[in-house]
């Protein structure tokens, strides 16, 4: 209860400062009672939608301050009154300036806790690459001809078809037809051990 209470002056102590900082900015001529009322109207309709929007409260009086710096920056302050009017022009302003603020607020940054344990995939994925390369291999040295098998061995180690060419001193056309018959050979053998 205690920290309950202790939350709710703190944001009555940050209300109070954003209302004493306008009202400083905005001198002693022009701090009447209604323009008073208006920033008070204003920050609690503020509060209301950074719950409605599930802000964390830590973040309520600073979305509070943006809005009503944006709104200082953009209407007078014998506008005020009109912020929370129906369908006028300031109050659209009002809910421009609090929907940029709600939307910045959600889509920034938040830390994450680093204490949850992440699987590391790449184990199983080699794991599952090695056994592939196996069965290849493995239906290769059935169907294939010593050229052609050397030529798949080094297209599983990553060798491009001009390097491949280069290693057996052959021209790069007959490699890239001795590969795709290979490859022919491959499917039709595998699709009958299937």
């Amino acid at each position: 209860m205690k920290k309950r209470s202790n939350l709710t002056s703190q944001r009555n102590y940050v209300a109070a400062l954003l209302v004493g900082t306008a009202l400083w900015t905005l001198g002693t001529s022009t701090a009447d009672a209604a323009v008073t009322r208006a920033l008070f109207d204003m920050t609690r309709y503020c509060t209301v939608c950074w719950k409605n929007a599930r802000l964390q409260p830590d973040y309520w009086p600073d979305c509070t301050q943006e809005v009503l710096t944006r709104v200082l920056e953009r209407l007078s302050p014998d506008r005020w009154q009109r912020v929370l009017a129906e369908d006028t022009e300031e109050r659209r302003e009002f809910l421009r300036a609090i929907d940029a603020v709600k939307k910045r607020t959600q889509r920034a940054h938040r830390p994450g806790s680093l204490d949850l344990e992440v699987a590391d995939s790449r184990e199983d994925r080699n794991e599952s690459i090695r056994e592939i390369r196996s069965t290849i291999l493995q239906a290769a040295e059935k169907s294939l001809s010593p050229r052609q098998m050397h030529i798949i061995q080094l297209t599983l180690d990553g060798w491009s078809v001009a390097e491949i060419a280069r290693e057996m001193d052959l021209p790069a056309a007959r490699i890239s037809d001795e590969k795709y018959k290979a490859i022919q050979r491959l499917r039709s053998t595998l699709a009958h051990e299937m």
